[in-house]
């Protein structure tokens, strides 16, 4: 592996903002797509139990279903590629159990050889549902794979937009996730900048790194 120079990485995070206007008439090249779709996929999450699936949305006609869902945010329709992040609600047994048989496929070793493992992952799953925090904390695991998505499209020259500004209830109607055991909880517009988008010329404000970096 090559990496990239801590340069690159800077300049690739100071350059990455929230989009306000996306540039309808660019969309993002295959190539670069795959890429965004494996960072997706290759997210981390706790105990590695990927609770979730990434709905694309490109279909000009269900952007135009859901942007008064968004508030009529106008990032929605206009970008390349929209991101709907949906957990895994009332994780359970079946999902594990879906994990261990992954893991023992890649890896190359028995479900059986992985049962303490398998045991320690549902402990843990039913003390959060029995804390009625089950939900939250698998929702969680959602803006890891979103900051995640979010540098790789910096990296590789994408813009974005986080959204949270949406109605997940109705998110959920359109999109069928009504029985599925998935729900909407935030959403990512990826694209290119309009040339008149006032905001990417505007100054990133951040809190200087001494008053945020605690070193021990």
């Amino acid at each position: 592996m090559n990496p990239v120079s801590t340069d690159t990485l800077l300049a690739a995070l100071h350059w990455r903002y929230a989009v306000k206007k996306f540039d309808p008439a660019k969309k993002i090249a295959a190539a670069d797509w795959t890429a965004l779709e494996q960072a997706l996929v290759l997210s981390p999450s706790s105990v590695g139990l990927q609770p979730w699936k990434f709905i694309i949305v490109t279909d000009p006609a269900m952007k135009a279903r859901l942007r008064p869902a968004a508030w009529d945010q106008s990032q929605v329709t206009d970008c390349s590629h929209f991101v709907v992040f949906t957990v895994r609600k009332d994780l359970g047994a079946d999902h594990v159990d879906r994990h261990i048989h992954r893991m023992a496929e890649v890896r190359g070793v028995t479900a059986e050889s992985l049962g303490k493992f398998r045991q320690m992952i549902t402990g843990n799953l039913d003390k959060a549902r029995a804390e009625a925090r089950l939900d939250t904390w698998q929702s969680h695991q959602l803006y890891i794979a979103l900051g995640q998505f979010m540098a790789g499209a910096a990296v590789v020259g994408v813009d974005t937009c986080p959204m949270e500004g949406f109605e997940p209830e109705k998110f959920d109607e359109i999109l069928a996730l009504k029985g599925t055991g998935f729900a909407s909880v935030v959403c990512c517009a990826a694209g290119y900048r309009a040339a008149d988008d006032k905001y990417a010329t505007t100054k990133k404000v951040r809190f200087k790194p001494e008053d945020v970096i605690v070193r021990i």
